[in-house]
């Protein structure tokens, strides 16, 4: 019986959501790091003009809007971190597109329950958005690196 992780292996949530320790991170870790906050940066721009158009020029319920901006958002990131980022291609690219898409539905997931905690808070849509992004980033970050892109 072999005891050697396999490549496909789902880890563990005490492993996907291990903090790393910054004086053991490698230099590339740290670019890794800054560039996935590039890409998220971008996404972010992304996810809240569309947000913005569905829920203020289209009239869209926040929650729905929350979710279009998702879809195309989750777009833009997902191929930017897989060929600048990560750069991980060992998977075909609809075993890595399940695997991103899988972990941006869990950080959609508590985006829209932040939002709408902070929106029945009394915070205006659009701040509201912008924070449960922030506030969600570390768990996609974790989960998309020693997971989907590993």
């Amino acid at each position: 019986m072999a005891t050697g992780k396999t490549p496909g292996a789902l880890r563990t949530p005490r492993t996907l959501f291990r903090i790393p320790r910054p004086g053991q991170a490698a230099a590339s870790d740290w670019t890794q790091l800054g560039r996935f906050l590039a890409v998220g940066a971008s996404g972010y721009v992304v996810n809240l003009v569309v947000f913005s158009v569905l829920v203020h020029v289209l009239d869209t319920h926040y929650l729905l809007a929350g979710i279009g901006a998702f879809v195309v958002a989750w777009s833009n990131n997902f191929f930017l971190n897989k060929f600048w980022t990560f750069r991980r291609h060992g998977l075909s690219w609809l075993s890595q597109g399940i695997r991103y898409l899988t972990v941006s539905l869990v950080a959609l997931g508590l985006n829209l329950v932040l939002l709408h905690l902070m929106v029945q808070a009394g915070l205006a849509e659009v701040p509201s958005q912008a924070l449960a992004i922030i506030a969600v980033t570390p768990v996609n970050y974790l989960m998309n690196r020693r997971w989907s892109f590993r």
